[in-house]
C-alpha cells in the first residue's frame, strides 16, 4: 500500500499499468537529472560502481564519496560526492551521457519510478512501486510504452532490488522500530562492513569469504552484520 498523502506529481502505479517514457540523447532534458541531486549509495551501488572503475572499495570511498551521520540518524549514510561545477554535476556525467553506464546505481537506473519496499503483516517484505513526473523531465513525452517489469528488466534492476531488501532487514529491523541505536563503533562496523567489501573479505569474518563472489560476500555481509548489531541472525 502506498503511503498516504503523496505530492502530486508522484503517483502510485500498478503492476500491469502502462506509462510513456524513454530517456536517450535525443531527449532534450538528457542528463539534466544527472544534476542538482543529493544522491545516497548503497552497498550495492557501490560494488557496481567499483567494478565499472575497476577500482577497490576503499579508493572509491576516499575519491568519490561523503560519508555522514547525524543525530538522530540511525545509521551512516554514503553519499555520492558531486562536482564543485556550479551545477552539482554528477562525476561520472558528460555530454555524452553516464561513463559509468553500466555500473550506475540503483536510483538512476529506477527513476522514473520509485520503490519502497514494507513489512506485511506476516512479517515478509511486500513492495510497491510508484512513478515520479518532474518538470524538468522530457522523458514522459517519448512513445515508448513501459511496465514496471518492462523498465525493471530493461534496467537490470532484480539483483539491485534483491540486495536492496536485504539491506532492508538492517535499516528497518524490528529492532530500529523499537528505538535501537548503535555506537560510535557500530556505526563504523556498518560502513567497514558493506561499503568497503575488499576490506570485509579480506578480513575472514565470514567463513571461505575468498571463496565467494562478489553478491554472495555482500549477501554474507548484511547477514553477518545483522547478528553483530542485533544480536540474532532472524531479519
Amino acid at each position: 500500500m502506498a503511503p498516504p498523502q503523496l505530492p502530486e506529481n508522484i503517483k502510485e502505479i500498478g503492476a500491469e499499468e502502462v506509462f510513456c517514457f524513454d530517456c536517450h540523447p535525443g531527449v532534450p532534458c538528457f542528463t539534466n537529472c544527472c544534476r542538482q541531486l543529493e544522491l545516497a549509495l548503497t552497498p550495492y551501488d557501490v560494488l557496481g560502481l567499483c567494478r565499472r572503475l575497476g577500482i577497490s572499495s576503499r579508493d572509491f570511498l576516499d575519491q568519490y564519496t561523503l560519508i555522514e551521520w547525524q543525530e538522530g540518524d540511525v545509521f551512516p549514510g554514503v553519499y555520492l560526492g558531486m562536482v564543485d561545477d556550479g551545477q552539482a554535476s554528477c562525476p561520472f556525467v558528460s555530454a555524452q551521457g553516464c561513463a559509468v553506464y553500466q555500473g550506475r546505481p540503483a536510483a538512476c537506473r529506477t527513476y522514473p519510478l520509485g520503490r519502497a519496499a514494507f513489512r506485511q503483516p506476516d512479517g515478509s517484505l511486500g513492495s510497491f512501486h510508484v512513478v515520479i513526473r518532474e518538470e524538468h523531465c522530457l522523458g514522459f513525452q517519448e512513445a515508448t510504452e513501459q511496465t514496471i517489469a518492462s523498465w525493471t528488466q530493461g534496467q537490470g534492476l532484480h539483483t539491485y532490488n534483491r540486495m536492496n531488501d536485504a539491506m532492508f532487514t538492517i535499516l528497518h529491523s524490528p529492532e530500529v522500530a523499537r528505538g535501537f541505536l548503535p555506537s560510535p563503533e557500530q556505526r563504523r562496523l556498518f560502513i567497514d562492513t558493506l561499503y568497503d567489501l575488499d576490506a570485509f573479505r579480506a578480513s575472514g569474518k565470514v567463513s571461505e569469504s575468498h571463496e565467494l563472489d562478489d553478491d554472495n560476500l555482500l549477501l554474507a555481509a548484511i547477514s553477518w552484520l545483522r547478528i553483530q548489531l542485533f544480536g540474532f541472525f532472524k531479519p
